[in-house]
């Protein structure tokens, strides 16, 4: 069996296959690309030519924020930004940072910028944790150019940064890393015998990079987490042949992209509505099943439901906002696992149904009416202590012509398809004989 440790015999330690104090740093910090080159992904804004691509190279990186989900560069594209513009790197973790601990680091910058005519790089990773009197703190050593602040943070910077602080900096997003890029760094480390799993003598190729992958939703640091793991796994046995069965004994289920309070739980959730509004039940079901995966809140799936079934399929089949509604009614009756069927037969029917907005553009229309100051007084007739109004279910059509506003107005334009379509054959019947009448 290998011994990737190597072992002992009388208190004498063999040779090791791979350098146990190297090995003891996680793949995925040994496997960090140190060059603009080595890095993967986002070539949106790092390809050649690109807009932080070129700052870095002519030197001059911007104070930013770098906001993405975590493993996707963020902190590796700080520590090469402050390589390549060969500037000091200055690192503190907002989560445990005191207001002390910011202030030595500026003095640190300050002192810095005086020796030697350059700003350092004052790394803050995920800033977002920062109250805003730290953040305050940063304001003035920004504005004034004292130091380059790059923060990074995997929760929207919108909503979480001082908007004064944000005003200064420019936001990059970074995307999930595509899995052709994810392959290609594990192909690194796997080939890699210095700083990678080279000696552990195990290989693998590329559909079972790729699978590993897939399992890791753009992560790379979750991806070289799995395959050291699973190479270990296969190593210690005495196998040199990794295989997608061995990635998935030695490494479980793949990695879920959020959680209910993250950025990407809106993202999944708005995928799921406009996936039915866009009649793709299996695209609709793919992403219900992320939501439960990932142990969203039934409650929460279910009030979208039905808000979508009055908005978006409508008065075109008024049934599915009835069907949404014992949804709801019944996966809080039943639970999980089981009100998993029920949400998939109402999503697969929410998908499937015609469509139409008109009532939730109806009534929109009418909000604007009103907002814009167009106050119309009520008709005497429809008053409490009015007079003249006509009971219509006195007359054998169940309808008479009277006027419900003092002036026309229309906010309800009726669709054509499904239960609207015969709808609007009705209404436009009443307008008919109302204007004939």
């Amino acid at each position: 069996m290998a011994d990737l440790f190597g072992d002992f015999d009388e208190g004498r330690r063999h040779e090791d296959p791979i350098d146990r104090k190297n090995f003891e740093v996680p793949l995925a910090e040994r496997m960090r690309p140190q060059t603009l080159d080595e890095y993967a992904g986002q070539e949106h804004i790092i390809g050649p030519g690109k807009p932080l691509r070129a700052l870095i190279e002519a030197g001059r990186p911007p104070s930013c924020i770098l906001y993405g989900n975590p493993g996707v560069g963020k902190t590796t594209l700080v520590r090469v930004m402050a390589a390549v513009t060969k500037r000091e790197l200055l690192e503190i973790n907002a989560v445990s940072a005191k207001v002390s601990q910011i202030r030595d680091l500026l003095e640190e910058a300050t002192g810095f910028r005086a020796a030697n005519g350059r700003n350092a790089v004052a790394f803050v990773d995920e800033i977002y944790h920062l109250n805003s009197g730290q953040q305050n703190v940063l304001l003035p050593a920004v504005e004034r150019g004292d130091i380059i602040l790059v923060g990074t943070t995997s929760e929207n910077p919108w909503f979480e940064i001082n908007k004064t602080l944000l005003s200064r900096m420019i936001v990059y997003t970074l995307k999930p890393l595509e899995a052709a890029d994810v392959v290609l760094l594990l192909r690194r480390a796997v080939l890699d015998e210095t700083r990678g799993i080279g000696k552990f003598g195990v290989s693998a190729d590329d559909d079972v990079l790729l699978h590993i992958a897939s399992l890791t939703g753009g992560d790379a640091r979750q991806a070289l987490t799995r395959l050291e793991a699973a190479a270990t796994s296969v190593a210690l046995g005495g196998g040199s042949v990794l295989t997608r069965a061995a990635v998935d004994e030695a490494t479980g289920r793949g990695t879920l992209r959020y959680d209910r309070a993250s950025a990407d739980h809106y993202s999944v959730i708005s995928a799921l509505i406009k996936s039915i509004r866009g009649s793709d039940p299996d695209a609709a079901l793919y992403w219900l099943a992320r939501m439960l995966a990932s142990g969203d809140d039934v409650r929460f799936i279910c009030r979208r439901l039905c808000i979508l079934a009055a908005e978006d399929v409508g008065l075109a089949d008024p049934v599915a906002l009835i069907l949404a509604e014992s949804c709801a009614s019944a996966c809080d009756r039943v639970g999980l696992p089981e009100a998993k069927l029920i949400m998939a037969e109402t999503v697969v029917y929410l998908a499937s149904a015609l469509k139409s907005n008109s009532a939730y553009m109806a009534i929109s229309a009418a909000e604007k009416a009103v907002e814009a100051g167009d106050i119309m007084e009520v008709p005497y007739h429809l008053r409490n202590d009015g007079e003249g109004y006509v009971y219509p279910h006195d007359d054998p059509r169940h309808w008479v012509p009277q006027k419900y506003l003092p002036r026309p107005a229309r906010f309800y334009f009726p669709g054509g398809l499904g239960a609207e379509a015969r709808t609007a054959d009705r209404l436009k019947r009443f307008w008919k004989r109302f204007s004939d009448e």
